[in-house]
């Protein structure tokens, strides 16, 4: 195995790119979405999210991914480009970027259980705990908008959860596919199957772009080259080379830099209930993520993960 510098550092660096784009994109969706509709600003994201990758492909000269990949590419294309784009639009039109970012951000948490479902990692019993605990923060983080914000921010809050539960599946379905095919294939073709899910909201597109302002259409551009075409031809890259439950640890920093991106941007901050639960959610995630102390005979007769499944964590 190759443990050069280089090998360790440009997954980690790609890691970090798809944080800090992943971050902005909570806040130009609470801006683009003030003229946009949340189908027609997904299918404007994936559309230039899908023409910048394809241009990409073009000059890599990248074929079409093989034939074992497509499933992952489909189900993730599916899930994560469009269901999830479509969900987090909506939601982010009745709460605020940063109080949306912490209630996704329970992603890595479902990601670890789908994981453990489908690509055969163990459920330790902090996984348990930890989904009760993240359960617990986002049903705070609804009653507290409830009381403040009425039946609409509820919703909202249910639309990010929904998100979340399409990002985790996304995921995890995408993790075979990157180990057949090259990160900007599994993205670019996820991509271009999440446009293809929301052309029915092209009517909408067309007449909601007619008499949008320039900001909010360039706000929509940038979330399709940025957050998406770079973002996640990054997040695929940093995937084919590391578990998807580890790699998903990482997004534990989006919240923080989005409460601070949105309270510089659009002077929104959400409130210390809110705030409290969706802290509450992250502590879930951490509980889940925590390691108890092994002993070094149990470590010793432990069983090698299978090969080709996320190493145990």
């Amino acid at each position: 195995m190759d443990l050069s510098p280089r090998h360790r550092l440009l997954p980690a660096a790609a890691a970090v790119v798809t944080v800090l784009l992943w971050a902005s994109a909570f806040v130009v969706i609470r801006t683009a979405g003030d003229a946009y509709s949340p189908g027609a600003l997904a299918l404007g994201r994936l559309l230039a999210g899908g023409l910048t990758l394809g241009v990409l492909c073009a000059i890599r000269r990248e074929g079409w991914p093989p034939r074992g990949a497509w499933p992952g590419i489909v189900v993730s294309g599916v899930l994560w480009f469009g269901f999830y784009m479509v969900a987090l639009n909506w939601g982010e039109q009745r709460v605020d970027a940063g109080t949306a970012a912490l209630v996704v951000n329970v992603g890595p948490l479902l990601i670890a259980l789908f994981a453990a479902r489908f690509l055969g990692d163990p459920m330790p019993p902090r996984l348990l705990a930890g989904m009760a605990v993240s359960f617990t923060g986002a049903v705070i983080v609804g009653l507290s908008m409830s009381a403040g914000g009425g039946g609409s921010s509820v919703l909202g809050v249910v639309a990010c959860l929904l998100a979340a539960v399409a990002y985790a599946a996304g995921v995890v379905a995408q993790k075979p596919a990157v180990a057949r095919a090259s990160a900007l294939q599994v993205t670019t073709f996820g991509c271009l199957i999440g446009a293809v899910a929301c052309l029915p909201f092209t009517g909408q597109l067309v007449s909601e772009a007619s008499h949008a302002p320039l900001p909010a259409t360039l706000g929509m551009i940038y979330l399709g080259v940025f957050p998406t075409a770079l973002a996640f031809t990054a997040w695929a890259y940093a995937l084919a080379r590391t578990s998807a439950s580890k790699l998903g640890a990482t997004t534990y920093a989006v919240p923080a830099l989005v409460v601070l991106m949105s309270w510089l941007a659009l002077g929104e901050v959400p409130g210390p209930v809110m705030l409290g639960g969706g802290l509450l959610c992250l502590a879930g995630v951490a509980v889940a993520r925590s390691r108890g102390r092994t002993a070094p005979a149990q470590v010793a007769d432990a069983a090698p993960a299978p090969i080709g499944c996320p190493e145990p964590r």
